[in-house]
């Protein structure tokens, strides 16, 4: 997290830091409303603090994706000349925008649970100096997280209309289809937050996890690639089914499953209430640790 002065910002904030806080959904809805300002502002900054010094500055947030597409079509259709398997006409390009929307998800995913653990250990002056709203940090960390995706998406989306000379229509429900895996994302960043405070391996830990699930899931390969035996554990782990809905709608013009999306929205929001909870119960114990 870019260091900043976040004390011209702040306008409603409480006096002790060892208060209990708030666990209700209201009451975290309540707090991002009122810190819009500062999320927007501090979100702005750590885009901005990421690229700063370089001489190309932000215009590495678009051509980083760019350059991966171009490697993810030259390994898979030109070295391992590699096919999705759908079935039909495949372009020598599918496999590479395919997977492209696999590591999209799995990156927004990733960036924000392998940054969640350092967030208060990062930001040690607001915990001690400064009486601050520590629950907006992860959301300041999805914020820059959601930027580069979405630059992201828009290659993989110029890229498609290149190489296809179309787009589905259904690429305008992308959002709704990432919406409740960031909401997921959310609830874990808040937890792993709090326990990289109280338990420092949680910071070692979670880079390799992140990169196991990339590998359980189907970002490389098909569902139905798998033996059967296997599928029920694919589908188990939480990227799966977005990676399929984000496809359905950008890859193969399909509707996502509805039904589905809502049933792991509602999974979503009591994961991210459990881990908000968790972190406003064990905060009061940050400056101690720290």
């Amino acid at each position: 997290m870019t260091p900043i002065n976040p004390s011209p910002l702040i306008t409603h904030q409480g006096t002790n830091p060892h208060a209990a806080q708030p666990t209700s959904l209201m009451a975290l809805t309540r707090s991002l409303w009122r810190n819009r300002q500062l999320i927007a502002q501090m979100t702005k900054r750590e885009v901005m603090g990421r690229y700063k010094g370089s001489a190309m500055g932000l215009a590495w947030s678009f051509f980083n994706p760019v350059f991966m597409l171009i490697v993810y079509t030259f390994v898979f259709s030109v070295i391992f000349k590699s096919r999705w398997g759908v079935g039909g006409e495949e372009s020598k390009t599918q496999f590479a925008v395919v997977l492209f929307v696999g590591m999209i998800v799995h990156g927004l995913f990733a960036e924000v649970l392998n940054r969640a653990p350092a967030l208060i250990l990062s930001n040690v002056n607001y915990v001690k100096k400064v009486v601050f709203p520590l629950e907006i940090l992860p959301v300041i960390a999805m914020g820059a997280a959601l930027f580069h995706s979405f630059i992201s998406l828009g290659v993989l989306l110029v890229a498609f209309a290149l190489f296809n000379g179309y787009l589905h229509w259904t690429a305008i429900l992308a959002p709704f289809v990432l919406l409740p895996i960031v909401i997921l994302t959310l609830g874990l960043a808040w937890m792993l937050a709090s326990l990289g405070v109280f338990l420092r391996d949680v910071g070692q830990t979670i880079g390799i996890t992140t990169t196991v699930m990339m590998f359980l899931s189907p970002v490389f390969y098909p569902v139905n690639a798998l033996p059967e035996e296997f599928r029920p554990w694919i589908m188990a782990n939480p990227l799966t089914f977005i990676i399929e809905q984000a496809r359905a709608v950008l890859i193969w013009g399909q509707l996502p499953d509805w039904v589905g999306l809502g049933i792991y929205s509602l999974a979503a929001t009591l994961v991210a209430w459990a881990g908000y909870a968790w972190f406003q119960k064990t905060r009061k114990g940050f400056a101690d640790v720290l």
